[in-house]
C-alpha cells in the first residue's frame, strides 16, 4: 500500500546489532519514502530516516485529534489577524464590523466558553448590527458554536493549518515583493470579478491587533500584478504564534503556472522570519482546487466553520474574498 506524504503513520523498523531491542517504533508525519529510505518526523520534531531494507512496518493512523481548546485558541487568532474596524464582547461573543466587506469582519465569533445564545443575548447582538445597517451573523466555528433555532447557516468552510517546521520552502531572497501596507495595485486585485470596491475595504484588509501584516505582489513592477496574498503574524491565546493567509488570488493568465503556490510558501516563509510556527488558511468548500494545492503544501484540516443567520434575514453575503 502507498502511503501518502503527509499522512500520520507508525513507522516500525530494525535497530543495528547491539541494541537491548531488535525494533522500534516512530509515530508521526511521512516526509518522504522512496526505494532508498523512509523519513518520518516524530512528535518532538525529530526527523527520523531509516533504510527500506529495516522497515519492518508504516501503517496509516488517524489523524491527531483536535481539541476544542485548540479550535478556539486557533481562531482567536485568526480573528485577531482580520479584526475588522471595530469590535465589541456580549455575552462570549466578539462581534466584528467591518463596513460590511466580508463575512468574518463582519460576524460575531463565540470565543469565550458557554457564550450565551439566550434570546436575550441574540436581541443585543442583532440589535448592534442594525444599528450599524448589517444583517446579524454568527460564525460558528465546530463545538464552540451551534446555530439557534430560526437561524439558517450557509458558506461551509474549512480552516487548514500546519506546523511550519514540517513544511518544504524555498531558501534564498524571496520571490515576491511584501509590503506593510497594501498598495492601490495590490487592492484592485480584490475586485477581479467586477465588482466595486467597497467603502472602507483598504481599512478592513490593513486591520491587526497585536500583531503584523504584510501583502504579498507577483509582478510588482508591472502594471497590474500576477498574483497577491495578505499574511497575519497574530499569538493565539495558547502562545502558538500563527501566520494566517487570506486574500490569495493568482490572475486567469498565469494560473496553473505555480504562481499560487509560490505565494503561499513565500508569505509562510515571511511569517516564520517574524517568529510564527504554524500556519492557516480558510478556504470555501466548492473551491476543490485551492483545497488540493493546498494540502500539496502540506496543509491539512484543522476544523469548519459556516456562518448563521436568522431565516428572516437571509439575504447578499458580505463581498469580498474572505469568507
Amino acid at each position: 500500500m502507498t502511503v501518502p506524504v503527509g499522512t500520520r503513520v507508525m513507522l516500525r523498523y530494525r535497530l543495528p546489532p547491539g541494541h537491548t531491542h531488535p525494533m522500534t517504533d516512530v509515530i508521526g508525519e511521512l516526509v518522504s519514502s522512496d526505494a532508498g529510505a523512509v523519513s518520518v518526523r516524530g512528535r518532538d520534531g525529530t526527523l527520523v530516516q531509516v533504510a527500506v531494507d529495516r522497515v519492518v512496518a508504516l501503517k496509516p493512523l488517524a489523524p491527531k485529534p483536535i481539541r476544542t481548546s485548540e479550535i478556539r485558541s486557533l481562531e482567536a487568532a485568526a480573528a485577531d489577524g482580520w479584526p475588522g474596524v471595530e469590535r465589541e464582547w456580549i455575552d462570549g461573543w466578539q462581534l466584528r464590523f467591518g463596513h460590511g466587506f466580508t463575512g468574518r469582519a463582519n460576524s460575531a465569533v463565540p470565543l469565550e466558553p458557554g457564550a450565551s445564545t439566550t434570546p436575550e443575548t441574540l436581541a443585543r447582538i442583532t440589535a448592534r448590527y442594525a444599528a450599524r445597517g448589517l444583517p446579524p451573523t454568527l460564525a460558528l466555528p465546530d463545538r464552540l458554536g451551534t446555530p439557534p433555532a430560526g437561524w439558517s447557516t450557509y458558506n461551509e468552510s474549512a480552516v487548514m493549518a500546519a506546523d511550519i517546521s514540517d513544511l518544504v520552502l524555498r531558501e534564498g531572497d524571496s520571490a515576491i515583493t511584501v509590503t506593510s501596507e497594501p498598495s492601490r495595485q495590490w487592492l484592485d486585485r480584490l475586485y477581479y470579478q467586477g465588482r466595486a470596491a467597497p467603502a472602507g475595504a483598504a481599512e478592513v484588509v490593513s486591520a491587526v491587533r497585536g500583531g503584523t501584516l504584510g501583502f504579498g505582489m507577483i509582478g510588482a513592477r508591472s502594471s497590474s500584478a500576477a498574483a497577491v496574498g495578505r499574511a497575519a503574524v497574530t499569538t493565539a491565546p495558547d502562545g502558538r504564534c500563527w501566520v494566517g493567509l487570506t486574500s490569495l488570488w493568482v490572475s486567469p493568465e498565469h494560473r496553473r503556472n505555480g504562481l499560487g503556490t509560490l505565494m503561499c510558501g513565500e508569505l509562510v516563509r515571511w511569517g516564520r522570519e517574524r517568529g510564527a510556527t504554524h500556519a492557516y488558511l480558510q478556504v470555501a468548500d466548492e473551491n476543490t482546487r485551492a483545497v488540493a494545492l493546498y494540502r500539496d503544501l502540506g496543509f491539512a484540516d484543522h476544523h469548519r466553520y459556516r456562518y448563521a443567520r436568522p431565516e428572516n434575514a437571509m439575504g447578499p453575503n458580505p463581498v469580498g474574498g474572505v469568507r
